[in-house]
């Protein structure tokens, strides 16, 4: 496959510095397996590092104990032989199973305070991990030229969020951005509807207004997504 994933931009020009502008056709450089792979690990660790405080702070040990009990039943072991993209697939799967068994539990128990407070240290947790002198230098950007730092902020987040699921881009300008996702992976699995609901919907466009200062709208039609970004 090629390296690169060829994105059509409709306007004339997307801003590559702060005077000029880059070419109608976006490069956007395909993500590797392993690095897929990597992204899936890291979500389901971050989910863990949120997850458990919370059971444990309103819940208590046994509930703790039972949670991590129901994540050990509904995971898949990775082989280590496995090739990467088999690596990815299976750590795919383990991530959205953990996530709705972890949502599903807190729900239960806690209902829509819980809920809340799961969705708010799901964000928060989102935010430390993607802190950092890289998010200083944006911030900079933003004060001195907007439409430059949206820019590169679509642009990485349209390689960033590959290992979500496939997509095109049909439009990426200083003002906007479209992911067009014919058919969401997270759907493809039994428990990808909470996630999709929960998370896509919810708790990711908090998450990137709070931190990134862009406004994510979804207009999802059956396992078919568009995803539209834009500055705040």
């Amino acid at each position: 496959m090629s390296p690169y994933v060829m994105a059509n931009v409709n306007s004339a020009r997307c801003e590559a510095n702060m005077s000029g502008g880059w070419d109608e056709m976006v490069k956007i450089k395909e993500m590797p397996f392993a690095e897929k792979y990597a992204h899936a690990v890291e979500y389901t660790k971050l989910l863990e590092t949120f997850v458990s405080p919370l059971v444990q702070e309103h819940l208590g040990d046994k509930v703790v104990i039972e949670l991590r009990s129901g994540w050990e039943k509904v995971v898949e072991r990775i082989p280590d032989s496995a090739s990467d993209e088999m690596k990815y697939q299976i750590a795919y799967r383990n991530w959205i199973r953990k996530w709705e068994s972890a949502f599903n539990l807190i729900q239960a128990r806690l209902g829509e305070k819980g809920v809340e407070e799961f969705a708010r240290a799901d964000i928060d947790a989102l935010k430390k991990e993607n802190s950092g002198p890289a998010l200083l230098l944006l911030k900079v950007i933003q004060a001195l030229s907007p439409s430059f730092a949206f820019s590169l902020t679509a642009k990485q987040m349209a390689y960033q969020l590959q290992w979500f699921s496939p997509f095109t881009v049909p439009e990426l300008t200083g003002k906007k951005a479209v992911l067009t996702i014919p058919s969401c992976k997270i759907l493809d699995s039994p428990q990808g509807e909470v996630v999709c609901k929960v998370g896509c919907q919810s708790i990711y466009p908090i998450w990137l207004a709070e931190q990134f200062k862009v406004k994510m709208e979804t207009d999802r039609k059956d396992k078919s997504c568009t995803v539209t970004l834009t500055p705040l």
